[in-house]
């Protein structure tokens, strides 16, 4: 009975000390139209646990968020799961509505700020607007993510969707949500770039 009293102690030390990887996104990172556990954050949840590494996944993200949300929750979020890492990936439905993009670069910073007061590190992940959104809107958008990781010195997935984003078979019926076939492709595409964060710990 005490080897197995030990032993539960043990194990809920071990889960204790687990960091945290905090997800802030929209409905891209919120699994939108999947069924449960497909999402690519489940998938890193999984990944992590495969890969012995030490390290649990929150996932704060809601489908519509904006950057402007983002920046209004964020201290509340950083309160409840004190992340050692967030990985960012905002400002796709700032895009959607023809958003201010200034005003979603102010509003980006602000979220990585608020995470380094917190002591966590931040990988910034970009998206893309189809072109139907004007030349001009649509790289300044692409170009946004960018400014932001060099202003704060962060690193960059440049786009959540690289690899399929032309591929209408990887989406949903809506065309904007990927399928559930895509998932394994944005969680690589993430992993390339958090896994040195991972590293650092």
């Amino acid at each position: 009975m005490r080897f197995i009293l030990a032993c539960a102690l043990t194990l809920s030390t071990v889960a204790a000390s687990a960091a945290t990887i905090l997800v802030y996104g929209d409905s891209l990172s919120a699994g939108y139209g999947l069924p449960g556990g497909k999402s690519w954050v489940n998938l890193l949840a999984g990944r992590l646990e495969g890969e012995r590494l030490d390290y649990k996944v929150a996932n704060a993200s809601i489908s519509g968020e904006t950057t402007l949300g983002g920046r209004n929750r964020i201290d509340s979020a950083l309160k409840a799961h004190r992340p050692d890492i967030v990985i960012l990936a905002l400002g796709a439905n700032d895009g959607l509505r023809g958003a201010s993009l200034d005003a979603m670069r102010a509003n980006l910073e602000a979220i990585v700020d608020a995470s380094r007061r917190s002591k966590a590190r931040v990988l910034l992940v970009g998206m893309r607007l189809p072109p139907n959104y004007g030349a001009a809107y649509t790289e300044k958008f692409q170009n946004t993510y960018g400014e932001v990781a060099r202003n704060r010195k962060l690193p960059l997935v440049p786009f959540l969707m690289d690899g399929f984003a032309e591929k209408r078979s990887f989406f949903l019926p809506d065309g904007v949500h990927p399928t559930a076939d895509a998932q394994p492709v944005i969680l690589d595409t993430v992993w390339g770039k958090l896994k040195p964060l991972l590293e650092k710990k």
